[in-house]
This record gives C-alpha cells, sequence and structure tokens, in this order.
C-alpha cells in the first residue's frame, strides 16, 4: 500500500500507542478487593488524575484522597481531590501536595486500604526535601539532573535518597494495605524507578547515589552531601516487614503500546518493524543510529525491506550544551535525525513524548523528513547551531514542523516512528 500522508499515518500510530496506555483498562484488570475499612486513593504523575477518573468509574464503593498532576493536567473527578504542581522543576505547590499525600495515609488501619496511582512526572510533582535541605536545593537537584545526560533510573537514584517520601517511604508510613497500579515510563518497567518509587521500595542505596554524582559530575549543596553521607538518607529495603501486604502492578508501559502501533500499521498494509522499547541514551546519538537503519532501508533494502515503519521506545536524554534553548529530547532526536537523512526522499520521522509534553514546551515532539534542513535554511535558521543550542523547539516551530497533542492522560516516555517507503 502506498501512503500518501506519510504525516496523517504517523499520527494515526501515536494515537494507537496512546489508546493502548489508556490506563482504565489496566485498572479494570487489577482492581483489588474492598477492605474491611476505608479505600483512600493516592496518586502523582502527569497522567494521575486521568487514572482517579478511571477508578472511581469502576470501583463498587466510596472512595476517597487525592492525587498531584502537572499544572493543566487536572480533570473532573466525583470524591478525589485533584492538586496541580509544576513540572519539570518542582516548586512550592509539589512541596504542600507531599505533605497532603503523607498526611492522608497517616493514621490509616490495618482493615483500610490505600490504592496508590504512579505515572511518571511524579519525582517531580512530589519535592519533600529532609530536614537540613530546602525547596530551593531540592529544586537546584532536579535543575542539575536534567541537564547532565544521566539516564532516568539513574537521576531517581539520587532523587529518591534526597527526599522524606520516595523509595517506598510513602508506602512505610502507613498500616493500611498500599496496592500500587503503575504507569512506567521507565526502560525496563522497573516499578521502583516510576515517580522514584513512592510506594515501592528498590535495593539500590545512598552510595549508589553518591557514586552517580561522582559519575555526572554533579555539584550539589553540602547539605545534600552530608545527609547523603550519613544513614539518614538510607531508604527502606524491599525485604522489610513494613511491605510484606503490599502489592504492585505495571497496568500500561511502551511495549505494549508499541506492539499497539505496529497493529496499526499492518492494518494499513506497512510492515512494522520493533527496535526496543527500552532504548536510552542521549538524544542525538540515538538519532544517529536511527538515521543509519533508515538510510540503509532506504538505499539497500536492509535490514528490514521497503515499506517499512521502525518504532522505538524508552527516554533518552539531553546534556544541555547551551543556555536559553527551547525544546525537550524528542525535538532533539527529530532535529538530529533531520540532518542525517538531509536530500533522502522517502524517509518520514515522527518523535514525541505520550504525555503530550516534550520537555517543558507545549509539543508533544516534532515531525521531520528529508526536506526538513531545506526548510530551516528557508527560514533563515542554521539547523547545525539550532541542534547546538539544544533549540529545536524554535527550529521546528519556524517550519510548522511541531507535533502538538495536549495532554494525552498517560505517560509511556518515548514514541519513535520513521516510515521510510
Amino acid at each position: 500500500m502506498t501512503i500518501t500522508a506519510p504525516r496523517d499515518f504517523l499520527k494515526g500510530l501515536f494515537d494507537a500507542a496512546v489508546r493502548a496506555a489508556d490506563p482504565l483498562t489496566g485498572i479494570k484488570a487489577r482492581l483489588p478487593e474492598r477492605p474491611k475499612g476505608r479505600t483512600v486513593v493516592i496518586g502523582a504523575g502527569k497522567g494521575a488524575a486521568q487514572m482517579a477518573r478511571a477508578l472511581e468509574s469502576v470501583w463498587d464503593g466510596p472512595l476517597e484522597g487525592v492525587v498531584v498532576t502537572r499544572y493543566g493536567y487536572g480533570c473532573e473527578t466525583r470524591g478525589i481531590e485533584i492538586l496541580e504542581a509544576a513540572h519539570p522543576v518542582p516548586d512550592v505547590a509539589g512541596l504542600a501536595a507531599a505533605k497532603r499525600l503523607t498526611e492522608t495515609v497517616n493514621g490509616l488501619t490495618e482493615d483500610d486500604l490505600v490504592i496508590a496511582l504512579i505515572c511518571g512526572g511524579g519525582s517531580a510533582l512530589l519535592p519533600a526535601p529532609p530536614d537540613g535541605l530546602t525547596l530551593e536545593d531540592e529544586i537546584a537537584l532536579n535543575q542539575m539532573l536534567l541537564a547532565s545526560g544521566a539516564p532516568i533510573s539513574a537521576m531517581n537514584v539520587v532523587r529518591k535518597h534526597l527526599s522524606t517520601i520516595k523509595g517506598g517511604r510513602l508506602a512505610a508510613a502507613t498500616k493500611a494495605r498500599v496496592i500500587s497500579l503503575i504507569v512506567s515510563d521507565i526502560p525496563g518497567d522497573n516499578p521502583a524507578h516510576v515517580a522514584s518509587g513512592p510506594t515501592v521500595p528498590d535495593g539500590s542505596t545512598r552510595h549508589d547515589a553518591l557514586d552517580i554524582i561522582r559519575q555526572y559530575g554533579l555539584q550539589l549543596p553540602q547539605a545534600a552531601l552530608d545527609h547523603l553521607n550519613s544513614p539518614k538518607a538510607d531508604a527502606p529495603r524491599p525485604d522489610d516487614p513494613v511491605f510484606l501486604r503490599h502489592a504492585h502492578h505495571i497496568i500500561a508501559s511502551a511495549g505494549v503500546s508499541l506492539e499497539a502501533a505496529a497493529a496499526q500499521a499492518k492494518s494499513q498494509g506497512i510492515e512494522p518493524a520493533i527496535l526496543s522499547d527500552a532504548i536510552e541514551g542521549e538524544s542525538r546519538d540515538v538519532a544517529l543510529v536511527h538515521a543509519a537503519i533508515a538510510r540503509e532501508v532506504l538505499g539497500q533494502n536492509r535490514p528490514f525491506s521497503k515499506p517499512v515503519v521502525i518504532l522505538s521506545g524508552g527516554e533518552t536524554t539531553v546534556t544541555l550544551r547551551a543556555k536559553g534553548g527551547k525544546g525537550g529530547r524528542n525535538g532533539e532526536f527529530a532535529l538530529a535525525m533531520a540532518l542525517a537523512i538531509d536530500g533522502q526522499e522517502g524517509i518520514h520521522v515522527l518523535a514525541a513524548d505520550t504525555d503530550g509534553i516534550d520537555g517543558s514546551e507545549d509539543n508533544a515532539g516534532a515531525f521531520a523528513d528529508g526536506g526538513t534542513v531545506r526548510r530551516l535554511h528557508a527560514a533563515g535558521l542554521d539547523p547545525r547551531r539550532l541542534l547546538d543550542g539544544n533549540n529545536s523547539y524554535s527550529g521546528f516551530a519556524a517550519t510548522s514542523d511541531l507535533f502538538e497533542t495536549g495532554p494525552t492522560g498517560t505517560n509511556v516516555n518515548d514514541f519513535r516512528a520513521i516510515l521510510i517507503r
């Protein structure tokens, strides 16, 4: 089949991926039994409000509780309170939200049930610095981590050892049974890394956090280093008896979403090839690998025969090389890809974040193709300078190549689709 509108085709694959990550399906499949006592809901993440609404639609009984999401990502709910705070850099509203979640689970009994709705973005939305550190210290930490190029799993090891709520501490603060329903945005789907695991502990240590800080040359405040060098930073271990009655379930993930996109492509007569749902690394470097494969397919019909759509997921990173640039990791991927496929007619790219926001701007990502560089030059822009300045958003805005969806209500991280025809 000939695809006459490549962007519509790619957008259709993205839409299929997002539909597959709808939290309602996973929540229905993992509903816990009603307890003798109260059922209390807590949650955090960019899709937490939609998860709360989905839970309310299928829960047979009274619900109460509070979840926090990013500004502008709230939705109507019946009984669960929705709070909003800043992402990706924390603010005072997030500090208050973290306190509210902790207060909500305190005082519950063994007859009560806590349903924790956790998804990507929860790390920034739940700032809770330990004694001796301030919100400003946590803001500085997040800014350094975001600019470091460290993978999300490493970032979250540091975050959870400089927090009073992450690393399983929120679940450890209650006598109630805690069931965590998790939409994973983490390569490999380790539930303890999603939102830095407020309700799921893992085996990482404060010494691991110190190693990551040294590896990436992070200049943390002395108070933070003093804390990490103290046993006070130790998070509860997975074998701690406090977690014996708890359980967690991944209800949506990148792998499921990529399979849905692949099925959508097949339904339109295009063979899909899924590279991986757990790709990490510097966005521009990952783009070069994808571009090399796409050029090989276009010119040599290997390792896949065209027409084909190459799909991948995971979470890439961006090391900030300049100040003042605008754009996220998917825009950076698309711009680096555009440079690498310049003049190659027949290659069409979409790179986007499944939550609808790439970095801190208002787009989910961007489109690119063999003519992107030409369009940038025609707009008076130097694509190489844009890439060097981490300024992909400005370039794609000028050429009308931004991909804008608004909040999607879920988050299974990066989605990349490359059509070669």
